[in-house]
């Protein structure tokens, strides 16, 4: 059996399947060409890629019938052909649940970055700009008394529910149903009017895409702020650079429509949007722990028993 990694892991969970005679091929770079990953898939038995590679029909095909697994390094799974796999018989398995905490970390360390200008004054200071102290300089908001609209209350909106609780902020919240939760359900519409911040963690799929079209994101409070720790796509780029040019107080993404965003973009003019690199998960701990989760996942495949974390 032969299996292709499409990027260093971190950790030494791959070496459990070298110990079962199971052979591993790692890319050794950042990025993965399409023609490389289309190359290398011949003849592999399983697959374990990452958020930036997307695997459809094409790439199922030119590995061939051997192909009985894809353990995806991730939580969300729109970068895989769900449905071309399910016709061809290929398991597809994820990593939940470990990288709720961090990712919960990064959507509050964004909230207070946006919400206190700290980029911003950040520059101010090492711009050498910083020649005495005003009144009004760089005036940020405070997050005691603002109310937070999360959207899609799975694990990690749980868990950034739990910190801004603490920071005494008032939590409201939409998801397909009611959860048995202390906080007010809204629909989408009430929540965006209800809330000064809004927080999306829901998955990318034809549903959510654009789900924050111009409509809704002129449908936010004035002065509000957005937070984007889950997918690009579930926002309307071009509207949300309209939306920051006088209507929203500011912006923190860990994830852009198109990803990465490319140099010269529109969104990096703007002082009051904070963009990171797509690290929500980028502990030490959360990515090891995803790490082993994708092994743990198409170990089980390859044994023939149900994976622990399934999606197809």
């Amino acid at each position: 059996m032969r299996i292709f990694v499409t990027r260093e892991l971190p950790g030494n969970h791959l070496d459990r399947l070298w110990e079962k005679g199971v052979q591993v091929e790692v890319w050794p770079g950042e990025a993965l060409p399409r023609e490389t990953l289309l190359k290398q898939v011949e003849g592999v038995t399983g697959l374990i890629p990452t958020v930036e590679d997307r695997i459809d029909a094409e790439v199922m095909d030119r590995a061939g019938p051997a192909l009985k697994v894809i353990a995806s390094y991730s939580v969300g799974v729109d970068h895989i052909d769900l449905e071309a796999a399910r016709a061809r018989g290929i398991r597809v398995t994820h990593t939940p649940g470990v990288l709720a905490g961090a990712t919960a970390d990064l959507t509050l360390a964004l909230l207070l970055t946006v919400a206190r200008r700290v980029v911003e004054g950040a520059a101010y200071a090492r711009e050498g700009l910083w020649k005495n102290w005003h009144p009004k300089r760089l005036l940020g908001l405070e997050l005691e008394g603002l109310t937070l609209g999360v959207v899609g209350m799975g694990e990690i909106g749980r868990r950034v529910a739990q910190r801004a609780e603490a920071f005494g902020m008032r939590i409201v919240y939409t998801s397909r149903t009611p959860k048995p939760l202390p906080y007010p359900f809204l629909d989408l519409e009430g929540l965006l009017a209800a809330a000064d911040v809004v927080s999306l963690h829901l998955p990318l799929t034809r549903e959510t895409h654009r789900l924050l079209d111009r409509r809704r994101l002129f449908a936010m409070k004035a002065g509000g702020i957005l937070l984007n720790t889950a997918r690009g796509g579930l926002v309307d780029t071009e509207a949300l650079v309209e939306a920051l040019q006088g209507h929203l107080f500011g912006a923190g993404l860990d994830v852009t429509d198109p990803e990465p965003l490319p140099q010269g973009h529109p969104l990096y003019a703007l002082s009051n949007v904070v963009i990171t690199p797509h690290i929500g998960s980028a502990t030490t701990k959360a990515r090891d722990q995803m790490a082993r989760l994708a092994v743990d996942n198409l170990l089980a495949v390859l044994e023939g028993r149900e994976p622990p974390n399934p999606v197809v």
